[in-house]
This record gives C-alpha cells, sequence and structure tokens, in this order.
C-alpha cells in the first residue's frame, strides 16, 4: 500500500522514536527516505534520526552496487548502520564493501543479523571495523540466552528483531499468564511488558507495525518508567518457557 509505511514512521517520529530499521527485502526504501526527509524539514535534526538497512544474501555478489542503489532509494546521504541481512556466499566479500562505505562516510557503523554463536566466533575475527551490533529474533520465548551475552562481552549492542514473537508467536506470548497478569496489574498491555522485559535485559527493541495507535500505545511511558532490573529465568524458548517478572520489574 503506497503511503502506508512511511505513514507509520511519521507516527514513530511523533512518538519521540527516533531508529527506523529497513532493507532491500523490504522493498520500503523509497518510503521510509521519504518520511525521514519530511521530518527533518519539519525540524528534526538528521544526526538525531538512526536510519539502518540491510543487503540481502543475493546481493552479496555485488555489494558496493547493492549499497549504492540502496541509498538511492532511500535519497539520503548516508545510512547510520549498513547490516548483512543472513550469512551467506561471499558475506566476507559485502562485509569488505560495507567497511569501504564507512570509510567513504555513506555509512556509519556496520551490523549483522541472524548471527549465532557458531558464526560470530568464525565471522568476527575478519571484520577490520568492529560491527556495532548484532540484530537476533529475540523475544520471551526465544531469548538466545547464548548469544546476548557472547555479543556483549564483544563489546557489541544487540537487538531485537521481532521482539513481540514472530512467525506466529505474538498472540501465544501476550495470552502468556505471566505477562497478562503483570500487564493486568499495571494497568499496561502486554505489549508494554514484553518490551521493557527486553531494555531491562539490555537488548534494543525494534517492534514494527504499521498502525498509528498501536506504536502510540507501545511507546507510552516505555522510555520514562523505572524499576529494578527485571529477572529472566526458565529453561529455553517454547511455549513452556518461564517469564518471571514482579510487578515493580516490569512498571511501564
Amino acid at each position: 500500500m503506497p503511503g502506508h509505511y512511511g505513514g507509520a514512521v511519521r507516527t514513530a517520529f511523533d512518538c519521540r522514536l527516533r531508529l527506523v530499521d529497513t532493507a532491500s527485502f523490504y522493498e520500503i526504501e523509497r518510503e521510509v527516505g521519504r518520511a525521514v526527509r519530511e521530518a527533518v524539514r519539519s525540524g528534526i535534526r538528521r544526526e538525531d534520526i538512526f536510519v539502518q538497512t540491510k543487503l540481502n544474501p543475493s546481493q552479496y555478489g555485488d555489494p558496493e552496487r547493492a549499497l549504492k542503489e540502496g541509498m538511492m532509494r532511500l535519497g539520503l546521504d548516508y545510512v547510520d548502520t549498513a547490516i548483512l541481512h543472513h550469512p551467506g556466499a561471499n558475506d566476507l566479500a559485502a562485509c569488505r564493501a560495507k567497511e569501504r562505505a564507512v570509510e567513504r562516510g555513506l555509512a556509519r557503523p556496520i551490523g549483522l543479523s541472524n548471527g549465532y554463536v557458531d558464526e560470530l566466533t568464525t565471522f568476527l575475527p575478519g571484520f577490520r571495523t568492529r560491527p556495532a551490533l548484532v540484530q537476533n529474533e529475540i523475544h520471551p520465548f526465544h531469548r538466545e540466552r547464548d548469544v546476548v551475552p557472547v555479543v556483549r562481552k564483544e563489546g557489541i549492542a544487540v537487538q531485537s528483531r521481532y521482539p513481540l514473537g514472530g512467525r506466529g508467536r505474538t498472540k501465544a506470548i501476550f495470552a502468556h499468564p505471566t505477562i497478562t497478569g503483570i500487564a493486568k496489574r499495571l494497568g499496561r498491555t502486554p505489549a508494554q511488558v514484553v518490551l521493557r522485559w527486553h531494555l531491562e535485559r539490555g537488548v534494543a527493541v525494534i517492534p514494527g507495525s504499521s498502525d498509528p495507535g498501536r506504536i502510540r500505545r507501545r511507546t507510552m511511558r516505555l522510555l520514562t518508567c523505572s524499576g529494578r532490573p527485571a529477572r529472566d529465568r526458565g529453561h529455553g524458548p517454547g511455549r513452556k518457557a518461564r517469564l518471571v517478572l514482579s510487578a515493580k520489574e516490569a512498571s511501564c
């Protein structure tokens, strides 16, 4: 739907959110870039907006061309993070192209997506420029307990894609009795409880939505509440995973 995603980005900016995640595979870079340029014209400083985009493995054969085409679609002078969407053939060559883009000022830090312990152990030594972030699927049913400590030990930020549960798991997470119990006691939505859980773990979140009302609800008070760090107990992902958050710990 033309303009649909651009409107979502504008709503996010209105809610004081400043990070925008896109990718060539999503086919919405033009809309995202247009929304960013409109925001800058309205008075938001470009340096306060963080735009990250990704190269698909099908583009690793000619990464420099792919980066140039992505920049043209976005209509921006630079992106704040250039991310490899998935491990794949020629991914090291794609890393080299991104490092050159950083040197030329076309991109800021480099990022990885779908990076797990085995991939990171073998892949990270090949970088001349240290990646700034690793973006993985992380949510209460897929906690990435092995990956998060490894990434953070390396001084790399962890970012959650599908923080509310992707691949059909969102409804089950929102119906989890611990989450619904906390949400009911605090007068919050299950989404707000889950997002707070991520932040207390030190994991950045990029919840996706094209619904303006939902974007506003999910961000309400999220960045201003306080509380003790959340405690995460249980064993592994799945429907039987236990999410343990006290009402005080999830106080937003």
